[in-house]
């Protein structure tokens, strides 16, 4: 497993840590999220999945829906992806899927491009097989009610099997009480991941239940998962990945990528990753009347005429503004035609 040493653990917890490879490319943002099912053999509780995914057959890569499988190739090479995490609902539950993915992941990038896999599932020898050369690192989920007897499951047998067939494995479970109940796995293990356990839209409910609240205003951080962790983050293959971590750091790295990659001659990139540039919706409804001024004012590659509007860069709009006749506003947005974040209007 190639490692590397890491402090973003926080107040209370060891300086430095060792991650395996995935997470290393996850912290620079270089990792592509493959969602290839959401469909799950278990209903855990805290499970943060959102209602639109699941249940459903849907492939995402990152946000993007996946109609045909060389759009997955187009998002990766959108963020010069390094690796890709494949995740669900239970991707084992279509490993014909996993493999022809990562099949076509391997072949387009080459070997070593990293790909680790999340399962809920203690994967069979059979399984196993059909992943080696493929998947490069399992991280194995065992539920909260087999940690008590975590030795004799088959989370450990199967943690046993891989490791001996040249994965690196790993298990990956929220911050929940009981924690230190994985200590003994540890010897078996090349790393251990703790996510902070998060508030979200489908387990809302459950959470209320529990009593659990949230830690602060920012994030979706529950009050109290951090003191759960303490005692297994004392030692020195437990990674602690927070909820603070994955929004401001691990998002904006991989924005950041896909910035470079995709934004237009007149998008401002933010320190954040996202994309900035005006908008100009002349009153007419068409912009054939403007399509001339602009041309005489703006360099060719400051803007882009579309039937209904002008997008161009942000400045020029401003500066503009009171020659031209229609709708102004400034759009910020996730890049690659992502989610729109603030628009104001000039």
């Amino acid at each position: 497993m190639i490692t590397d040493r890491a402090s973003q653990q926080g107040p209370g917890f060891p300086p430095t840590m060792t991650l395996s490879k995935g997470c290393i490319l996850c912290h620079q943002g270089a990792k592509m999220v493959l969602f290839v099912t959401g469909r799950c053999h278990r209903s855990c509780w805290y499970c943060p999945l959102s209602s639109e995914r699941k249940g459903t057959d849907t492939v995402y890569a990152n946000e993007h829906p996946v109609d045909i499988p060389a759009q997955i190739i187009e998002v990766a090479e959108s963020m010069s992806a390094l690796g890709t995490g494949v995740t669900g609902g239970e991707p084992l539950l279509v490993l014909d899927k996993v493999t022809e993915y990562c099949r076509m992941l391997k072949e387009h990038f080459g070997a070593e491009h990293q790909i680790h896999l999340y399962t809920a599932k203690a994967p069979t020898v059979e399984d196993l097989v059909a992943m080696q050369g493929l998947v490069d690192e399992i991280r194995l989920h065992p539920p909260r009610e087999c940690w008590d007897q975590i030795l004799d499951s088959a989370y450990l047998t199967s943690a046993q099997q891989a490791k001996a067939m040249g994965f690196d494995i790993g298990i990956e479970v929220p911050a929940l009480p009981g924690l230190e109940l994985l200590i003994p796995a540890l010897p078996y293990l090349d790393f251990l991941n703790i996510n902070e356990l998060e508030w979200g839209d489908t387990n809302a409910y459950q959470m209320r239940e529990r009593g659990y609240e949230l830690a602060d205003d920012l994030h979706n951080a529950i009050d109290g998962a951090k003191g759960w962790a303490e005692e297994l983050c004392k030692h020195d293959k437990v990674h602690w990945c927070s909820s603070a971590f994955k929004d401001s750091v691990q998002l904006r790295e991989r924005l950041k990528r896909i910035a470079q990659n995709t934004a237009r001659p007149f998008d401002e990139i933010t320190g954040d990753g996202t994309i900035v540039y005006g908008v100009f919706e002349p009153v007419s409804g068409s912009t054939g009347a403007c399509a001339s001024f602009i041309a005489e004012r703006f360099e060719p590659d400051s803007y882009a005429i579309f039937p209904d509007r002008i997008e161009m860069a942000w400045w020029l709009l401003e500066k503009h503004s009171d020659e031209l006749d229609g709708t102004k506003y400034v759009i910020e947005r996730y890049p690659n035609g992502g989610m729109v974040v603030e628009r104001t209007p000039l």
